[in-house]
């Protein structure tokens, strides 16, 4: 059985993927961090923003001292926080390669948080590729994949969490995903639940091209109509743009020909979606 619950997100107002999963076995929590933009809009952020900051933050720690397991995607500020190592005391850690098929901004923040932790988890390991068992839980990790489209932003590892039946995939930020291994991954799983780094739209035409969006908008349609999911998160990114909807509305029609979830991380709690950053000049 898995129980799988979203701590902070784009949709809650912040800049964060933190999510908490329970199994028959283990509880884990994934990337846990939370952050905003420094400025949207050129408006730095406001301070409904920054109380729903230290609000998600305050939950993810109290979240982090149940689990067992803390794993770290990447080395990006808003999936760890380098000046919070006393989150990971006493539990299994499982973090992206600090050295291997990562860009060099990332590896100096990974060799600076390597330092904070040294002796204060219980263990360590690489994540990369690897596969880990915990009673009848199985974590898996991607090989290395881009963050976003192509490797300027460096790399970061998915995951995958399955106990009996069912299967959960977390993609951290793989910005739509565009590129065929992202996807791959996700698809091999067939998971029930997939928590998915949407296309990054609030950038079209500028970051983030209409080729990748209609990359992204096809392997949507192969996860809803090649594997057995029947929900997807999509978060993060894609949740930065108030026409979010709009934006990939044949896959809203793909997965309601399917009966699939295609919802925001809110919507999965019964919460209303407050795209705060979005909405920064009206705040």
């Amino acid at each position: 059985m898995l129980n799988v619950k979203p701590l902070a997100f784009d949709s809650f107002g912040v800049r964060s993927m933190a999510t908490f999963v329970e199994t028959d076995d283990i509880a884990v929590l994934i990337d846990p961090s939370v952050s905003l933009a420094p400025r949207r809009y050129n408006l730095p952020p406001h301070q409904i923003e920054e109380q729903r900051m230290d609000e998600t933050w305050a939950d993810i720690k109290e979240h982090a001292a149940r689990s067992d397991i803390l794993v770290v995607t990447h080395y990006h500020y808003d999936h760890y926080d380098p000046d919070a190592p006393e989150i990971y005391e006493d539990k299994i850690v499982y973090l992206k390669h600090p050295k291997e098929k990562i860009n060099k901004s990332q590896t100096g923040r990974a060799s600076h948080f390597s330092n904070n932790l040294k002796e204060i988890p219980k263990s360590i390991d690489t994540a990369d590729g690897k596969e880990f068992k915990h009673g009848s839980t199985i974590i898996k990790f991607s090989p290395p994949v881009y963050h976003g489209t192509n490797p300027k932003l460096g790399y970061l590892v998915e995951v995958s969490i399955s106990c009996g039946c069912e299967c959960m995939v977390f993609t951290s930020d793989v910005e739509g995903p565009s590129v065929a291994d992202q996807a791959e991954f996700i698809i091999h799983e067939h998971p029930d639940v997939v928590i998915l780094d949407g296309p990054m739209t609030y950038m079209l035409g500028f970051r983030y091209s209409r080729k990748s969006l209609e990359l992204a908008i096809k392997n949507m349609c192969r996860m809803i109509r090649e594997t057995s999911v029947k929900c997807i998160l999509v978060e993060h990114h894609f949740m930065r743009d108030q026409n979010y909807k709009e934006r990939i509305a044949e896959v809203y029609e793909c997965a309601a020909e399917n009966g699939v979830d295609v919802i925001t991380a809110a919507e999965y709690l019964g919460r209303d979606i407050e795209l705060l950053e979005a909405s920064r000049k009206e705040l």
